[in-house]
């Protein structure tokens, strides 16, 4: 068994021995043990020659200091921990050793030899596995090392403060789960819970055939007060993508009536049965979608606010449901027939308006119409209709068979704030020019108008027409589209009067050339009787607000037109916020391969359907800021692209068949 030497170097022990009771950890610890105190103040004075010769060798290596512990350099041990006091001072050290209380220090040595309580392997040591706790080899973890002497343990010398306290361990009590109904989140008002779960809603699916509303059906299966709020966001706005989905909806509203009170908007306007892989005979022998099935389903709503239809349902819409939806429904709101024109869908509209003996006199819930592409119905059916609707302030009636003696027979007490009766080729300039002027209804209320037209088949707006017309629009218009009309130089200065707050301007044809279109944003060059009155005197420049610019059609615009800066200032960065530009598609094929080879200034294009757009990219401003726009603005309802051409009723995503109208075509 090796020696202890407290007062010393460790020197090797016998390897035989030490082989022997490497089995019992009492010896092992007893083999290893040295006072740290004693290692701070006794100097080295050892029994053996090897600890001599040790020190010796040591010390011509390694400056002695008081009380320091360094690696051993000699390469011997891996780790040798060794203890260095300070020799008797010389005459040169007086000066910087402190004196050293030899009493205090024998003090110290004499409980050391008691008391060893600092671990330090010997020469023959193979390592901390080869230590055996209780049968067990012992790990490496720091924890088990430092509890090796069990209570007599002290923690390694190193330690900034060894303590002989043992830790305080805290137990942590588990919070006291809430009784059922009262989690905080169910504590919270229904308006609130609402709201936050409204955000996991999906009105548009994937597609038409995966599931949807995976997350509302999960908060369905939480708690009670959750699945309450789930169910008003689950059942509030239901899409109808094909038949299947509509038959299910039904057959469950059906054995539970009351989630039928819950319903808002029946949509449809992504409704098709292509890809379901059935031909036209099938799904006419199919009865999941049907004229009876559909008056059965708006029986069961009776809070219903917004039924959005197109023309794939247009069969369906019989009579007896347009009877309904007009004179059954006493909160709806909103109605698009988007598209619907066959003779079938003509013949029972009108029949539901006209042949109906308790049809009311007046609509006064219905505010927002689309009859966008009916291009069935007959002018009967307006001058039936129009008058009823005392507040509509949605109305779309383009490519549509209205009469200028139907739009005047809209009620003066009207206020509507979108029209669009672009394509409509019963309605002449000077008649259109006096309704717009005129009539309460839009005379002071308009935010989008959309007087577009085919100029090669029918042209609404001559150029007295638009002279007579511009002055004449509010500061609220956000929308303006004049497409189709005969729009000269002569009405520059009212259209650059409107880019102070319009943000879509639509000019296709307009006779306007490049250097007239740069006067939207650029200031107009002082005169020599403004410079004469003084620059007190000059109006101050408002920039433009102008965001969309339709220029299809304009014979001055070519693709060196736009790139030349001594030209155009269009796709520069003095045009903004001007971010979209409707080019015809002649310019945008080669603005297309421009783009793709990187050489445009920071545009790119954007094509869908038969339209094309040059769009700028985000862009920093002269501060460093990320200038960016969504699109999205409130009178748009949901669209958050520029050039809208069909006027949403709902405040919705835009998608489906709305989307092909409003965008695509």
């Amino acid at each position: 068994m090796a020696t202890q030497l407290p007062n010393s170097h460790v020197s090797a022990p016998n390897n035989n021995n030490n082989h022997n009771n490497n089995n019992n950890p009492n010896d092992i610890q007893s083999s290893f043990d040295c006072h740290p105190e004693a290692v701070k103040n006794q100097g080295p004075t050892s029994d053996s020659s090897h600890s001599s010769r040790t020190h010796s060798r040591s010390s011509s290596i390694r400056r002695p200091s008081f009380g320091s512990i360094k690696e051993d350099s000699t390469g011997e041990i891996a780790q040798s921990f060794v203890d260095t006091e300070p020799r008797p001072p010389s005459k040169d050290q007086n000066k910087e050793l402190p004196q050293v209380d030899t009493t205090a220090a024998q003090v110290h040595t004499q409980h050391s030899q008691h008391s060893p309580d600092f671990c330090c392997p010997c020469g023959a040591f193979l390592g901390w596995k080869q230590i055996r706790l209780g049968g067990r080899r012992a790990s490496r973890s720091f924890s088990d090392l430092r509890l090796l002497g069990g209570s007599q343990s002290k923690g390694w010398a190193w330690d900034a403060a060894p303590t002989n306290k043992r830790p305080i361990l805290v137990v942590q009590k588990e919070p006291k789960k809430p009784e059922k109904g009262c989690a905080p989140v169910e504590l919270l008002p229904a308006e609130i819970l609402d709201q936050i779960i409204s955000h996991l809603a999906l009105d548009i699916p994937p597609n038409g055939y995966t599931p949807r509303n995976i997350d509302l059906v999960s908060c369905l299966l939480t708690s009670r007060t959750l699945h309450s709020a789930t169910l008003s966001v689950l059942y509030r706005n239901i899409t109808i993508p094909h038949s299947i989905i509509f038959s299910k909806a039904l057959n469950h509203i059906r054995q539970y009536p009351s989630l039928g009170t819950i319903v808002r908007r029946l949509d449809f306007s992504h409704f098709t049965s292509v890809g379901l892989g059935r031909t036209q005979q099938m799904n006419a022998e199919i009865q999941n979608l049907t004229s009876k099935t559909l008056s059965e389903c708006l029986d069961l709503m009776p809070n219903l606010k917004e039924c959005l239809l197109q023309e794939h349902v247009e069969n369906d819409v019989n009579a007896e449901v347009t009877r309904k939806l007009f004179t059954r429904l006493p909160y709806l709101r909103a109605l698009d027939f988007c598209g619907c024109s066959s003779k079938a869908f003509s013949q029972a509209f009108l029949n539901a308006i006209t042949e109906i003996p308790d049809f009311p006199e007046s609509l006064p819930a219905l505010k927002r119409l689309s009859l966008h592409e009916c291009t069935g119905l007959p002018v009967t059916a307006f001058d039936a209709l129009l008058p009823r609707l005392v507040n509509v302030t949605h109305l779309d009636l383009t490519h549509t068979q209205i009469s200028t003696a139907s739009l005047f027979s809209i009620p003066e007490s009207a206020r509507i704030t979108h029209f669009n009766i672009s394509r409509c080729t019963r309605l002449t300039g000077p008649e259109v020019v006096r309704f717009l002027t005129t009539h309460p209804a839009v005379k002071d209320s308009l935010i989008y108008l959309n007087v577009m037209s085919d100029s090669s088949r029918h042209q609404i707006l001559d150029e007295e027409n638009v002279t007579d017309l511009l002055p004449s629009l509010g500061s609220d218009l956000r929308s303006l589209n004049l497409g189709g009309a005969k729009i000269t130089s002569v009405h520059l200065p009212e259209l650059i009067g409107l880019s102070k707050h319009v943000e879509e301007l639509g000019l296709n044809s307009a006779n306007l050339t490049v250097q007239e279109l740069n006067s939207f944003f650029v200031p107009p060059a002082p005169t020599k009787e403004s410079e004469k009155a003084g620059p007190s005197a000059r109006a101050p420049w408002v920039p433009s607000q102008i965001k969309y610019l339709d220029l299809t059609k304009n014979p001055h615009i070519t693709q060196a037109a736009l790139f030349n800066p001594k030209v155009s200032v269009l796709v520069t960065p003095q045009s903004y916020p001007l971010d979209v530009l409707e080019l015809s598609e002649k310019i945008i094929i080669p603005l297309r391969q421009r783009s793709q080879a990187k050489r445009g200034p920071g545009w790119v294009v954007r094509d869908l359907g038969r339209r094309g757009w040059y769009v700028r990219e985000p862009h920093t401003d002269a501060s460093g800021k990320l200038l960016t726009d969504d699109g999205r603005r409130p009178w748009k309802m949901g669209a958050k692209w520029w050039g809208m051409r069909k006027i949403p009723v709902s405040v919705n995503e835009v998608g489906g068949l709305y989307g092909h109208y409003m965008f695509k075509k």
